[in-house]
């Protein structure tokens, strides 16, 4: 039995056609899927296919933006292409979300902070530790990734993280680091961090703004805690 390709549909099932018809607003997340990967397999078609993928994910696309070619080939009909069509679609989706915001954006407030990383961090599986360097005004200066580290635990030098305040000429600077498991509660090594680079960053007549923790949805910030 051959793949049902989206091709041999009746015209009014065919997602292009009526995504020409209507819009792609009026297509539901499977059927702009199917479009990606073009057929299904021998028993379902693209649409159904697809249906099932996302119904494995709670119909939660940011959650189907943390798959893997591995999560995928659990289901018939999905090879390397079709799960790395998916994958490139996901990602150029968060390109797009981290180009709405400008680079040079002011930063008033916690939520400002989350928004800028949120794009980042809210996918990855392992933790990142970033800094945000900001000038006299509030206005961001760079977004500087200080270390990558496992599932559990990444490690932040502080001297690092002061060297690319001085290299930018940054006067506020604000911590930023994901926790994958989804809680934002700091840990005992994300608080004696904080104030480790509180107390270099004063020496050297540098502000840390803030420290905010980054889950998918959620975050925790540390001034609006009253711990900075």
């Amino acid at each position: 039995m051959e793949k049902l390709n989206i091709n041999q549909w009746a015209e009014e099932d065919r997602p292009r056609e009526k995504m020409m018809l209507k819009g792609a607003e009026a297509l539901s997340d499977a059927e702009l899927l199917a479009i990606l990967i073009g057929s299904g397999n021998t028993e379902e078609s693209a649409v159904t296919l697809m249906q099932r993928v996302l119904a494995e994910c709670g119909n939660d696309l940011n959650q189907l933006g943390r798959w893997e070619v591995r999560d995928f080939s659990r289901f018939k009909g999905f090879g390397p292409a079709k799960s790395i069509t998916i994958m490139a679609a996901m990602e150029l989706g968060k390109r797009r979300k981290l180009q709405e915001r400008p680079e040079r954006a002011t930063v008033r407030s916690s939520q400002d902070i989350y928004e800028l990383f949120h794009p980042l961090l809210c996918d990855l599986a392992y933790e990142e530790f970033w800094v945000l360097l900001l000038n006299q005004s509030s206005r961001v200066i760079e977004k500087t990734r200080i270390s990558r580290g496992g599932i559990d635990q990444t490690t932040a030098d502080v001297r690092s993280i002061l060297r690319e305040a001085l290299i930018q000429r940054a006067t506020q600077i604000a911590l930023v680091h994901n926790h994958p498991s989804g809680t934002p509660r700091p840990s005992t090594d994300d608080q004696r961090l904080t104030q480790l680079v509180q107390k270099g960053a004063q020496t050297m007549n540098i502000r840390l703004i803030d420290h905010v923790i980054v889950t998918d949805g959620r975050y925790y910030s540390f001034n609006d805690e009253g711990m900075i």
